[in-house]
């Protein structure tokens, strides 16, 4: 039992070691400042009739810095587009464009990133989904931000609000994935493509450097913004740095269970579940982060033979180990308790979507969001466009 334990003890420690060292890089935005800058917040929006109202109305009530806010209808089937229009007439700082939808080769998101981009006529670009909404001083401490780091792109997780049990076991993951896995230090001392993250839901990017690196219409086909972008920022010379967004914006990602599930698969490919990492990164999950959990059920009902001292004080050291993250994230990013207890079931359900998202790839079935299908071959094409 011993090495077992060893193992489980060795796989979990290096994420909590990154993580708690990534918390102090992992700083909230600065205090505002009267901005210079002016920015162009860019929301596309398809079927977003209940959040869109919202949002757009968070970023009217931001103060201390002059914006714009663009949002593209990507050919809703709702009422997102009156939505907007209602605010447009009543605000000259919103513009409703409206969306030809995705050309044959484009994901939806993506194609809608690039016309908004076209359209905005400041020099810093605020990527926003339209389920976000900020606080009424973000966008003054995002572009100050920018001006003293002087990075060409930038990025913050929201606080991400949570409901129903599926997403309050799996969305908190985001963010011990990231902060447990990519060492922030490191992404800024240099720039390999490789050590980037971001979160899709909120990007800031500087005019010059986005068109530069070619922005969403060198991405086209991805489902996954959140790492493709970076990625593509620093492969062309460009850097690109990220900050806690927690107190600046927040975002409720999903509202059922099965929209947890299948908004998570199917980003799934172009990360954890790319066939390079999932092997290693199930091994890693499971066993740092699931397995301390099972061997101290086992030690507690002495299966399969009582435990010795010592490897009960191991396996408690195991479990404090792999928890820790999930409960300094409780307050830190003001998570659900509830996810960070269960925490060894989120990650058993994490890896499940996984191996759910290679499996149906490698099957050949389609992606399909906000009624669209995508095809498996390449992540982003479209298979049946609407």
């Amino acid at each position: 039992m011993t090495p077992l334990l060893l193992a489980c003890l060795a796989l979990a420690i290096p994420p909590t070691i990154l993580f708690a060292t990534n918390l102090k890089a992992y700083r909230l935005l600065p205090q505002p400042q009267p901005a210079a800058q002016a920015v162009s917040v860019l929301i596309p929006a398809r079927n977003e009739e209940s959040s869109i109202g919202r949002a757009v109305e968070s970023v009217l009530a931001n103060v201390g810095c002059s914006f714009e806010v663009l949002v593209l209808d990507d050919r809703s089937e709702d009422a997102t587009a009156d939505v907007v229009r209602a605010l447009e007439r009543r605000d000259d700082r919103v513009r409703l464009i409206e969306g030809e939808g995705p050309p044959p080769g484009w994901c939806g998101k993506q194609r809608a990133c690039w016309q908004l981009a076209n359209e905005a006529r400041n020099d810093l670009f605020l990527f926003l989904d339209a389920d976000v909404r900020l606080a009424p001083d973000a966008l003054a401490r995002m572009v100050r931000f920018m001006t003293e780091s002087g990075v060409d792109l930038a990025s913050g997780i929201p606080r991400q609000e949570t409901v129903g049990l599926m997403e309050r076991l799996l969305i908190p993951l985001i963010h011990f994935v990231m902060l447990g896995f990519m060492p922030i230090a490191s992404m800024r001392r240099t720039r390999l493509p490789s050590l980037s993250a971001g979160c899709g839901q909120l990007f800031i990017a500087r005019r010059e450097g986005y068109f530069q690196a070619g922005g969403h219409a060198a991405i086209r086909e991805s489902l996954h913004d959140g790492i493709k972008l970076p990625r593509l920022f620093r492969a062309a010379g460009l850097r690109n740095d990220l900050f806690d967004a927690t107190d600046a914006a927040e975002c409720r990602m999903y509202r059922t269970a099965g929209e947890v599930w299948m908004g998570l698969s199917k980003n799934a490919g172009e990360a954890l579940a790319s066939p390079g990492l999932i092997v290693p990164m199930s091994i890693i999950l499971l066993g740092g982060q699931v397995a301390p959990f099972a061997l101290a059920a086992a030690a507690a009902g002495g299966w399969p033979r009582p435990w010795t001292a010592f490897e009960k004080v191991m396996v408690v050291a195991a479990v404090g180990v792999a928890w820790a993250p999930r409960l300094v994230s409780v307050g830190r990013f003001r998570q659900s308790l509830v996810g960070a207890l269960l925490h060894p079931v989120g990650v058993s359900l994490l890896v499940a979507i996984q191996w759910y998202a290679l499996v149906r790839k490698a099957l050949g079935q389609p992606n399909r969001w906000k009624g669209r299908c995508y095809a498996a071959s390449q992540s982003g094409s479209l298979a049946e466009p609407r």
